[in-house]
């Protein structure tokens, strides 16, 4: 039975009460009000760099150290191992700049045209400086799949890494992870996995999946502008990245290149718990672990059965090509109509107080292979908030445009 309500959710949002409809979620999600409170809390409250002698440094170390639980709570991973970061793609620069001083001509890396492309320049950048070889798997236009073949095929014995989204962030295509690590592994490369669409809408075990590295941004789940990177504690031991003299030797802060942002870590922590409670219930019963399973499940059944309605009447639309065509996959759909410019078309629907941008969304190698060029194509994409009204708005505003 699935107990997801999406007006509790709806009343935890106060930039709805502008009455627009929201399909810009895999751009960025809107924020809840006790996410913005608990950042409040955190900035107003006695605040200093960590420590344990005074309230204010308590304040901060309480903060780290909930924000690094909550993270492994929602990704499934050792809290140990959770590495905070301006963002994603600043996180995976890193990363790949880090690894890359153990590459050399005759190395590997296999990347993907169906990434954002923060989950490939940094590979190809580092890879290119150091000599290695870079490798593509490509997807198939026609569908907007990645054959699970045409990554296998690029993984050779002299494979250092193998880069692939969890979720592509204009197709919503979901590459099989396991497979895709199993096949890596195999040759004992690394596999990093760009989790950043993916994890707003799913269940999330880094250990199942089979990710060495899993990196996401927690304001694509109702969170503060924060990037991720989960690694083993023992994987992160293995690597010394460019840092400052004095900052410290341990594991994980000797990634986090400065002070970290204590309130955005704070807020980090209430949007957890937010996806915790979108199944109410089990607080005192069940770890937040499993509250944000049930939860996340609930919610992937939610938007799957929002997903097929949206999809269904964008397919009566005339003159429409959709190109999210995969068989599994997120809530995103990625269009262009016959005879009209997609920026355009996009603006018309702002003026319905509608957002659904139109653009490549920094998905360069997806929008190539698809013909689109920079200027992309229409993204509507679901969110824990979007309901029936907001679909049935979308669906009624691009009839009206398009067909009168």
């Amino acid at each position: 039975m699935n107990d997801f309500d999406v007006a509790r959710i709806r009343a935890r949002m106060p930039a709805l009460a502008s009455g627009v409809a929201f399909f810009d979620g895999p751009g960025g999600t809107q924020l809840p009000d006790v996410v913005a409170d608990a950042m409040r809390t955190a900035m107003t409250e006695p605040l200093s760099n960590r420590g344990t002698m005074t309230q204010s440094e308590r304040n901060a170390e309480s903060i780290v150290h909930g924000s690094r639980l909550a993270a492994a709570d929602l990704l499934g991973c050792d809290p140990a191992g959770v590495v905070f970061s301006r963002s994603m793609t600043e996180a995976t620069f890193m990363v790949a700049r880090t690894l890359a001083n153990d590459w050399g001509p005759g190395d590997r890396v296999v990347v993907t045209d169906l990434d954002h492309d923060a989950n490939v320049r940094p590979w190809v950048r580092y890879a290119e400086k150091a000599g290695a070889e870079v490798a593509w798997a490509r997807l198939d236009p026609t569908t907007g799949e990645l054959p699970t073949g045409h990554i296998v095929n690029q993984i050779t014995d002299n494979t250092r890494l193998v880069a692939v989204t969890g979720a592509s962030n204009v197709l919503g295509t979901r590459p099989d992870l396991p497979v895709i690590a199993e096949a890596a592994h195999a040759v004992n490369a690394l596999f990093f996995v760009d989790g950043v669409h993916l994890t707003a809408h799913a269940p999330i075990d880094v250990g199942q999946i089979g990710a060495d590295f899993y990196a996401c941004s927690a304001y694509k789940f109702l969170g503060p502008h924060l990037g991720i990177v989960a690694a083993s504690s023992a994987l992160w031991e293995s690597l010394h990245p460019d840092k400052l003299a004095p900052s410290t030797e341990q594991v994980p802060e000797r990634f986090e290149l400065g002070t970290l942002p204590y309130e955005l870590l704070a807020g980090l922590i209430a949007a957890v718990d937010v996806l915790a409670d979108l199944v109410p219930g089990g607080e005192t019963s069940m770890t937040r672990r499993d509250r944000l399973v049930r939860s996340m499940t609930a919610l992937a059944e939610h938007e799957d059965r929002l997903h097929a309605r949206l999809r269904s009447a964008l397919e009566d639309l005339p003159g429409i090509t959709v190109y999210a065509n995969a068989r599994r996959r997120t809530p995103t759909e990625f269009f262009t109509i016959d005879g009209w410019d997609s920026a355009e078309l996009a603006r018309r629907l702002a003026d319905k107080q509608i957002n659904a941008p139109a653009d490549s969304f920094y998905a360069y190698e997806p929008c190539r292979s698809l013909g689109l060029g920079s200027g992309g194509a229409i993204r509507a994409g679901l969110a824990p908030y979007t309901d029936e009204t907001d679909v049935d708005r979308l669906i009624a505003a691009l009839r009206d445009i398009v067909v009168t």
